[in-house]
């Protein structure tokens, strides 16, 4: 589907054609672009893009390939061992400076089971996120679905959604003739929901390739206010692997139910023994470093956090108390029970004693604390509750030698980044927010999540920062994940703002 050319016409006699159009040509202009490449989104979300299966992922690289070609840009695939990163480039003329844009592409797997449709066959639903209301629109046109109207499909908003505001925004800022004051390269990674293991040895390789001043990643959601958001910062991630044993194999409880240990209990005490009844790791030394002075406290209090709401939407009596709000909490690094298995349950019960327990943590990285320390303090912390700890399954003599017996196992992912208010590039996209929505973007020292920029930011020397498009309700990382209409056009008008902001 095309913009209209009189629309077109008309939009360039408003800004006169090659200077930058006034915020209100620029919301015309992103509404109508957001509506035209709506079907090249619908697209995009098609394609399956677990990073388990390369087979799926190469489809998607051919797919980026093909769309920023159309768009004048250069492409190289930078190989890895496993799928390639894809690197898009395009030079102005004159450009004193270059910015190097972050834009994943792969998602989290599915459980179709637990989706309202398959995750791969995007599907619109009027009257907001709620899969048990509304309707599922069977035929639409993009210019007539209402801003309150969803998408559902895999990535829709991590992080598909936001490649295809930027594809609208590069095509209404070429057809009004302009183009930005800085040369643009475009780093596509294909295994972020992995970890982007092979990310950090790639950029190492390829620095001149990849060199550039600043970097800004168009992921993640707004402020839960859905206002404009700048995210100058985010935790880095680790993860933890735990086992405990009881018994070779399962043994029937009614027979050694008292007599042989129960590793899921040993579990369950061990990973208790961890943390306090209000969230708070016991651990000696697991927040060390961390240290919040006035200044960012006033930083991290002018984010308009509505807390009442924020646990109405989650639907707890009770907060933990890492942190005195919401913002104080992330900036702290934190240790999770992401899942636990042991065992059989529901249909599948039986009465054994489990073989073993095993529980994964992930740990949450901030610029204060080395991973490997926390990963340590982790170690010695079971080995004091009596354990002797593996990196390996034990054999039949350390079973018989040892009383309690662990195997843990870790990998760090990537560290954290923060960036400062007051740099070049935040200055930069804090003028550019401001002037095609009107007001102040809100600025958030750092996020809870974790996106793999730090090796762009150790490596190459440069800033980065975040600007997210998306609605905070999208269920990232869940089924039924979603991308609100609304915020799709508005994340074209933002990226228009961007690419017509000079540096």
């Amino acid at each position: 589907m095309k913009v209209s050319t009189v629309l077109i016409a008309s939009l360039i006699t408003c800004s006169l054609f090659g200077q930058r159009p006034g915020p209100d040509q620029i919301g015309e202009l992103a509404r109508h672009y957001a509506d035209a490449t709506f079907p090249e989104l619908i697209e995009l979300l098609s394609l399956p893009n677990d990073a388990h299966y390369p087979e799926d992922i190469e489809r998607n690289v051919r797919w980026c390939e093909s769309a920023f070609a159309r768009r004048d840009f250069v492409l190289q695939r930078i190989e890895t061992p496993t799928v390639p990163l894809l690197l898009a480039r395009r030079e102005v003329a004159g450009a004193e400076k270059t910015v190097l844009v972050y834009l994943q592409v792969d998602g989290q797997p599915t459980d179709t089971s637990r989706w309202k449709t398959d995750p791969f066959r995007p599907a619109i639903r009027r009257s907001g996120g709620d899969t048990e209301g509304g309707q599922w629109l069977t035929t639409f046109l993009p210019e007539e679905l209402r801003d309150d109207d969803r998408v559902y499909a895999r990535s829709a908003s991590d992080a598909k959604g936001p490649i295809g505001m930027l594809l609208a925004a590069l095509d209404a800022v070429s057809d009004q003739g302009l183009a930005p004051n800085y040369n643009l390269k475009i780093i596509m990674d294909f295994e972020e929901e992995l970890g982007s293991p092979r990310l950090p040895a790639a950029v190492d390789r390829h620095q001149q390739l990849l060199a550039a001043d600043m970097l800004i990643i168009f992921d993640g959601p707004l402020h839960p206010s859905n206002r404009p958001t700048l995210k100058f910062g985010a935790r880095g991630i680790a993860d933890v692997t735990l086992t405990t044993y009881g018994p070779v194999a399962p043994q029937h409880s009614g027979h050694y139910g008292n007599y042989a240990p129960n590793p899921a209990l040993a579990l369950a005490q061990l990973l208790a023994s961890m943390k306090d009844a209000d969230g708070r790791v016991l651990i000696p030394g697991y927040y060390e470093g961390v240290n919040l002075d006035a200044d960012t406290r006033q930083i991290l209090a002018a984010v308009p956090d509505d807390e009442v709401a924020i646990r109405d939407q989650l639907q707890i009596g009770r907060v933990d108390s890492v942190g005195l709000s919401y913002q104080e909490s992330i900036q702290y690094p934190s240790l999770n029970i992401r899942g636990m298995r042991s065992g059989w349950i529901d249909e599948e019960a039986r009465t054994i004693i489990p073989a073993w327990a095993r529980a994964e943590l992930d740990l949450r990285l901030v610029l204060e604390s080395d991973p490997n320390r926390l990963i340590r303090l982790v170690t010695e912390h079971i080995e004091r509750q009596g354990y002797h700890v593996l990196d390996r399954e034990p054999s039949k003599e350390e079973r018989l030698a040892y009383p309690r017996i662990a195997t843990l196992t870790a990998q760090v992912f990537y560290q954290s980044f923060r960036t400062d208010f007051d740099t070049e590039v935040g200055q930069w996209l804090h003028r550019a927010l401001t002037y095609v929505h009107g007001r102040e973007p809100v600025m958030i020292r750092m996020t809870g999540g974790s996106i793999p920029i730090a090796p762009f930011v150790v490596t190459l020397g440069i800033p980065a920062v975040t600007v997210p498009t998306v609605n905070m309700d999208n269920n990232q990382h869940s089924p039924n994940e979603n991308l609100r209409i609304g915020n799709y056009r508005e994340g074209v008008k933002t990226m228009i703002g961007i690419l017509t902001e000079e540096l």
